[in-house]
């Protein structure tokens, strides 16, 4: 059942092509009628030629041409519809298997944080693309050649027993031997299958992880070492897929054992029959016509079922992807509140992620348009996490957070995100051009804006002297460029995006002091008029702060401005000092 419900919702994929879907199936009756008449048009012609010596010249020509007229109908028909299907079938697949697969990429993407931090990008590339390409295996060749098969079955079966229903008989037991066959075998394999794709993810996870990591693999002399591991699990892999494959080879023999006997048996029983007046010779050659195509047919069938039984794990991959669901799930009724304020409220914020310990507990203030709310405190003092709930990658366990008054859970999420701009303390840039870059936020943007907002990030003098300007290919992360010209460009993208509430996210804090410096006044530009929040370990940063909220233990512990903070000698004063002390112990090193 397990197996029939998976590949009924592959069917059920099909989406808008269910009509052409189930006139392909129509297309599949008349093709299995059209190849049940050959059959007995061969063998009419064996009966007619039978007793042609008994047959007057006119009447035996007139009878052939008859035949001869119909067979050549049936067999225009039959390369008419096959053509037909076959066109019709393969512009079916390949619409929905594009179509599945941008509905896999826009579904993964906007699925939160935690889903990507628990599953491999490499994994999830490699569900994509195979399960995809599975998908439009079976729905071509299920529609091109196999639907005429299980047509066939309910077509030509009752037809033959109303034939000669013990030439029928035979067929019958045929078919039942087959599906007992294949039904055995898909159970003794299903779950060893799984297993082994099992494996085969991890083969692409582990492959793209030591890609992604080359620097280290070359840097440690881990080449051996990497080599040697993806080694032990193609062995794995080998190890766990041969059991099944001998299990389908065995198959393959018995059904073609079983082939034989019947068509042994067919003319055996034939003989008998016409030589007790039961059955014409026309009868028979028309039954081992009915063998032949069932065998060749049923063969196939084996083929596609085994070939089912095969991909049915990467399918079961596929679906569980396509079916996670968003932590953070948009209300049917969300609204777009268009451009906000930049009026943002923590009321009594608590979080925690599922199953885990608390990692916020009634964190509460207001942060009003264009002031610079600073967030500082030992790592994991949850920072970084409200943050992340301000741009609602996760839900607050309790209380809420407000957007010039609206609870982010009534914001769509466009249009929440649309309003807050970040930047990283990695610059996360595409492997495309500069101005592609630019342009993620807002794509619509000017020339002109692009370079006013590249002249306020400090980023237009470099981008010039590259060698095609603004259409430069920067490479994968930005690698052509250096960490400050990376940053600049997040800052101008930031600029360009023109939001009303920022997030700095240790944007200066991987930088030399040089760079530092001259990055610093391109965020300036970029906080002008803006609700801006900085999440800084260097306590320089924050000095212009309008107000500055110490974080520990996922409490906010003390909160006002630098100075007051600093005289009121609590925990703000103790970081000042343990900073400034290591600034001293570096200098005099």
């Amino acid at each position: 059942m397990r197996f029939l419900r998976l590949y009924g919702r592959v069917l059920w994929l099909l989406g808008a092509d269910r009509p052409l879907a189930w006139g392909l199936a129509v297309a599949a009756l008349a093709m299995a009628g059209l190849q049940f008449l050959e059959p007995v048009l061969f063998g009419r012609v064996v009966d007619l030629l039978a007793r042609s010596e008994r047959m007057a010249p006119g009447m035996l020509w007139q009878e052939a041409t008859q035949l001869l007229v119909v067979w050549g109908v049936v067999g225009l028909a039959g390369i008419g519809a096959n053509v037909a299907v076959g066109l019709l079938a393969d512009r079916m697949a390949h619409r929905n298997r594009l179509k599945v697969m941008h509905d896999y990429f826009q579904h993964v993407l906007a699925l939160p944080l935690s889903f990507h931090g628990d599953t491999q990008s490499g994994r999830l590339m490699k569900i994509m693309l195979v399960g995809t390409d599975n998908l439009f295996g079976l729905w071509l060749s299920f529609f091109r050649e196999h639907i005429v098969t299980f047509v066939s079955l309910i077509v030509l079966l009752p037809l033959t027993m109303v034939m000669n229903w013990r030439l029928g008989l035979l067929l019958v037991i045929l078919v039942a031997v087959f599906a007992v066959v294949s039904a055995f075998v898909i159970r003794r394999t299903q779950d060893a299958q799984a297993k082994v794709e099992e494996f085969h993810s991890r083969l692409a996870g582990n492959a793209q992880d030591a890609l992604s990591n080359v620097v280290v693999v070359q840097s440690f002399t881990r080449l051996n070492s990497e080599a040697r591991m993806f080694g032990d699990i193609i062995r794995q892999v080998l190890d766990h897929q041969f059991p099944v494959l001998n299990w389908w080879a065995i198959v393959s023999v018995l059904t073609r054992a079983a082939s034989t006997i019947c068509v042994i048996a067919i003319f055996v029983l034939g003989t008998i029959l016409h030589v007790r007046g039961q059955a014409t010779v026309g009868e028979i050659v028309s039954f081992m016509g009915f063998a032949t195509l069932l065998i060749g047919r049923m063969e196939g069938a084996v083929s596609f079922v085994s070939h089912m039984v095969f991909v049915e794990p990467r399918l079961v991959e596929l679906f569980a992807v396509l079916d996670a669901r968003s932590t953070v799930a948009e209300a049917p009724d969300a609204i777009d509140i268009g451009r906000a304020e930049g009026r943002v409220a923590f009321e009594a914020v608590g979080f925690a992620y599922p199953g885990g310990p608390p990692i916020l507990q009634d964190v509460a203030f207001t942060a009003a348009p264009g002031t610079t709310i600073a967030l500082v405190g030992q790592t994991g003092a949850g920072k970084s996490t409200a943050m992340a709930l301000l741009q609602r990658l996760w839900d607050p366990s309790e209380g809420r957070i407000t957007l010039d008054g609206h609870d982010l859970r009534a914001i769509s999420l466009e249009s929440l995100r649309r309003n807050i701009g970040v930047v990283f303390q990695e610059s996360m840039l595409f492997s495309r051009t500069i101005r592609e870059n630019l342009l993620v936020g807002r794509p619509e943007a000017t020339q002109e804006e692009i370079e006013t907002a590249c002249r306020q990030a400090e980023a237009h003098d470099f981008i010039t002297r590259q060698p095609q300007g603004y259409d430069t290919v920067i490479g994968e992360r930005g690698s052509n460029l250096s960490g400050g010209q990376r940053q600049r460009l997040a800052i101008a993208r930031a600029l360009i995006k023109n939001p009303p509430v920022l997030i700095l996210d240790e944007a200066t804090s991987a930088l030399d002091a040089a760079t530092e410096a001259r990055v610093q006044k391109a965020l300036s530009a970029l906080m002008a008029g803006r609700t801006t929040f900085i999440i800084a370990h260097r306590l320089s940063t924050v000095r212009e702060a309008d107000e500055i909220l110490v974080f520990d233990g996922g409490r906010v512990v003390e909160r006002g401005p630098f100075a007051e903070l600093v005289a009121l000698d609590g925990r703000f004063a103790d970081l000042v000092r343990t900073q400034l002390a290591g600034g001293a112990a570096a200098s005099a090193h």
